[in-house]
């Protein structure tokens, strides 16, 4: 059975079955509804300043009912004229009853990407309502002059699809105080790409997004901000298989690996994994009713650190700073915005990179344990695999002396699948996991100082599809997906469960559904003034776990985890 791609109409198998230093004043997530139908999730908003914001409101109410961006100008805020102590983006929507697929949501202003998701998908009888948050105040710079910006958010709207969307979106900004001092940000802010929505597509693993950029020549640290989101034929490249093995396994090509990887002036210079978000179309959409996956509808970036080529960025020539996606099989939209920390005591940084060991090409094995039986079915398990090491270091010449930087880094990622493929069943269950982590060096005279970075992307997705004489069957989803991210001062931990079962009759309409249930606990600790992710400062908790039955909040928990005095 085939199921229609949420985003571009197209058909595709699916799975055979359809960072500022003094404690902030915590913000804390208003209480949802026991009972409701309506999107909810764990997600905790952006910890706040105590001082008054200012308010830019980027556009209100805007109607989504065709594929053309809408722009809006930007204007700074004239009583709040910054530094800032925290920028904060804030975006409310909603879709009408009805039926809709899930759409892809982007903001951008001067073309840097600040906002980037998807939407969920309305029923019948149930018109969700989203609210989003991010804190954007490293990308300052972007918000000190007036510019255009635009959203794009693509939407049919037909005699079949009917559902609206509405949306509205604002940026507050907060002014400094003795309690709340402005914050290191970037000193410039680059998009690689002019699309609309700041995200360019990249159809297959060939294809490279590497502008020419003029840059400063004061360049001190320099780091690239990277969402890559799969489409199309890619939409569920985590349940992809070898070529060879694609179609007796009724499963897509291209293998379960995707990479995005950063290149300078062609040459390797960095990598950043690409997150399996699971949109609220995907695989069973009354699994995500009414709690979606994890990040779905606000994406968090993965951050590359570039700082080994800082002296060569400021050598006053022209560079192409790249990203591509590794085994892209049609497509992946990729949103990349690079930072810059300059020198404000210089007008000329210097340098070179000393060691790069990064391949070009990441090593990739593939191990097919596959047997067919007497009757015809077909069971076994494929397994991708890749593990690389790298080092990449670089020093900087600066007004406050040499800068030597080194950025190591171990990612490794496998994915393995248990198939069965017999006349009465399909059975895929994936077990995928991704971890990077990363360690950064600074050195300047005799001090040198160590940070360390660790992510894991657990996703389990099992499968099961059972076939009746009649020509009826049933599908069975259970989905355990998990971002968490820790470093030496805090962590987050954002985890979502679901299963359920689809009853369709012999023509493959959906008749009922059964055992359908789903969890979200969301849990992030700072130990110090960092942020993390909206998480909290200075030694703060938050902690949420939320739960639903036949797409109802049935439940939620604060504080779990947290100890005394968490939210």
């Amino acid at each position: 059975m085939m199921w229609l791609s949420r985003r571009t109409g197209l058909v595709v198998f699916v799975l055979f079955a359809a960072l500022a230093v003094l404690p902030l004043r915590p913000a804390h997530a208003g209480v949802p509804t026991i009972g409701s139908p309506d999107n909810v999730t764990a997600d905790p908003p952006v910890a706040r300043p105590s001082t008054a914001p200012c308010t830019v409101q980027l556009f209100s109410h805007v109607t989504f009912a065709d594929f053309s961006p809408k722009p809006f100008t930007y204007t700074p805020p004239a009583a709040c004229p910054g530094p800032w102590a925290k920028v904060v983006l804030e975006g409310d929507f909603s879709v009408t009853a009805g039926r809709q697929f899930d759409r892809t949501a982007q903001i951008a202003v001067g073309h840097v990407n600040v906002y980037y998701g998807t939407t969920p998908e309305p029923s019948r009888t149930v018109s969700p309502t989203w609210h989003f948050e991010r804190d954007l105040t490293d990308y300052s710079p972007v918000f000190r002059t007036a510019q255009t910006g635009e959203t794009n958010l693509g939407n049919l709207v037909n005699e079949t699809y009917t559902g609206i969307i509405d949306g509205s979106a604002k940026l507050l900004f907060y002014p400094v105080s003795s309690h709340d001092p402005a914050p290191w940000t970037a000193g410039a802010v680059l998009s690689l790409s002019d699309a609309p929505g700041g995200a360019a597509l990249l159809d297959t693993g060939a294809n490279l997004l590497a502008p020419a950029l003029s840059l400063p020549r004061n360049i001190e640290a320099a780091y690239l901000d990277v969402i890559a989101q799969s489409q199309s034929a890619d939409e569920f490249w985590y349940a992809c298989v070898p070529d060879d093995v694609a179609d007796e396994l009724f499963s897509c090509p291209g293998t379960a690996f995707r990479e995005t990887e950063v290149t300078i002036d062609g040459q390797p210079a960095g990598v950043a994994p690409v997150y399996p978000w699971l949109y609220t179309g995907a695989i069973d959409p009354l699994l995500w009713r009414p709690i979606p996956g994890v990040q779905t509808l606000s994406f968090v970036p993965y951050r590359v650190d570039l700082t080994p080529f800082a002296g060569v960025l400021s050598n006053g020539q022209p560079h192409q700073v790249g990203v591509r996606v590794f085994n892209a099989n049609h497509y992946f939209l990729v949103a990349a915005s690079l930072l810059l920390d300059l020198d404000a005591g210089s007008t000329q940084v210097t340098g070179a990179v000393t060691r790069n060991t990064l391949a070009a090409t990441p090593p990739l094995s593939i191990d097919e344990d596959l047997t067919t039986e007497s009757d015809g079915s077909l069971t076994g398990t494929v397994r991708t695999a890749s593990r690389r090491h790298l080092t990449v270091a670089g020093y900087a010449v600066t007004s406050h002396g040499r800068v030597e930087t080194t950025v190591r880094q171990s990612l490794s990622f496998t994915n393995d699948q248990e198939f069965v493929v017999a006349d009465a069943a399909y059975v895929q269950n994936i077990k995928q996991r991704t971890r990077i982590d990363s360690t950064t060096e600074t050195k300047r005279g005799h001090s040198t100082t160590t940070r360390e970075q660790h992510f894991a992307y657990p996703l389990d997705l099992d499968i099961s599809l059972a076939f009746a004489a009649d020509g009826s069957f049933s599908q069975t989803t259970a989905v355990d997906q998990t971002f968490e991210s820790r470093e030496e001062d805090g962590r987050v931990a954002n985890n979502v469960t679901g299963t359920d079962t689809l009853l369709f009759d012999a023509a493959g309409a959906v008749v009922g559904f059964r055992d359908r249930h789903s969890t979200q606990a969301y849990l992030a600790r700072s130990e110090d003034g960092e942020h993390r992710h909206g998480g909290g400062r200075d030694g703060t908790c938050y902690s949420r776990s939320i739960t639903a039955v036949d797409g109802l909040l049935t439940g939620i928990t604060d504080g779990q985890g947290c100890g005394h005095g968490g939210h």
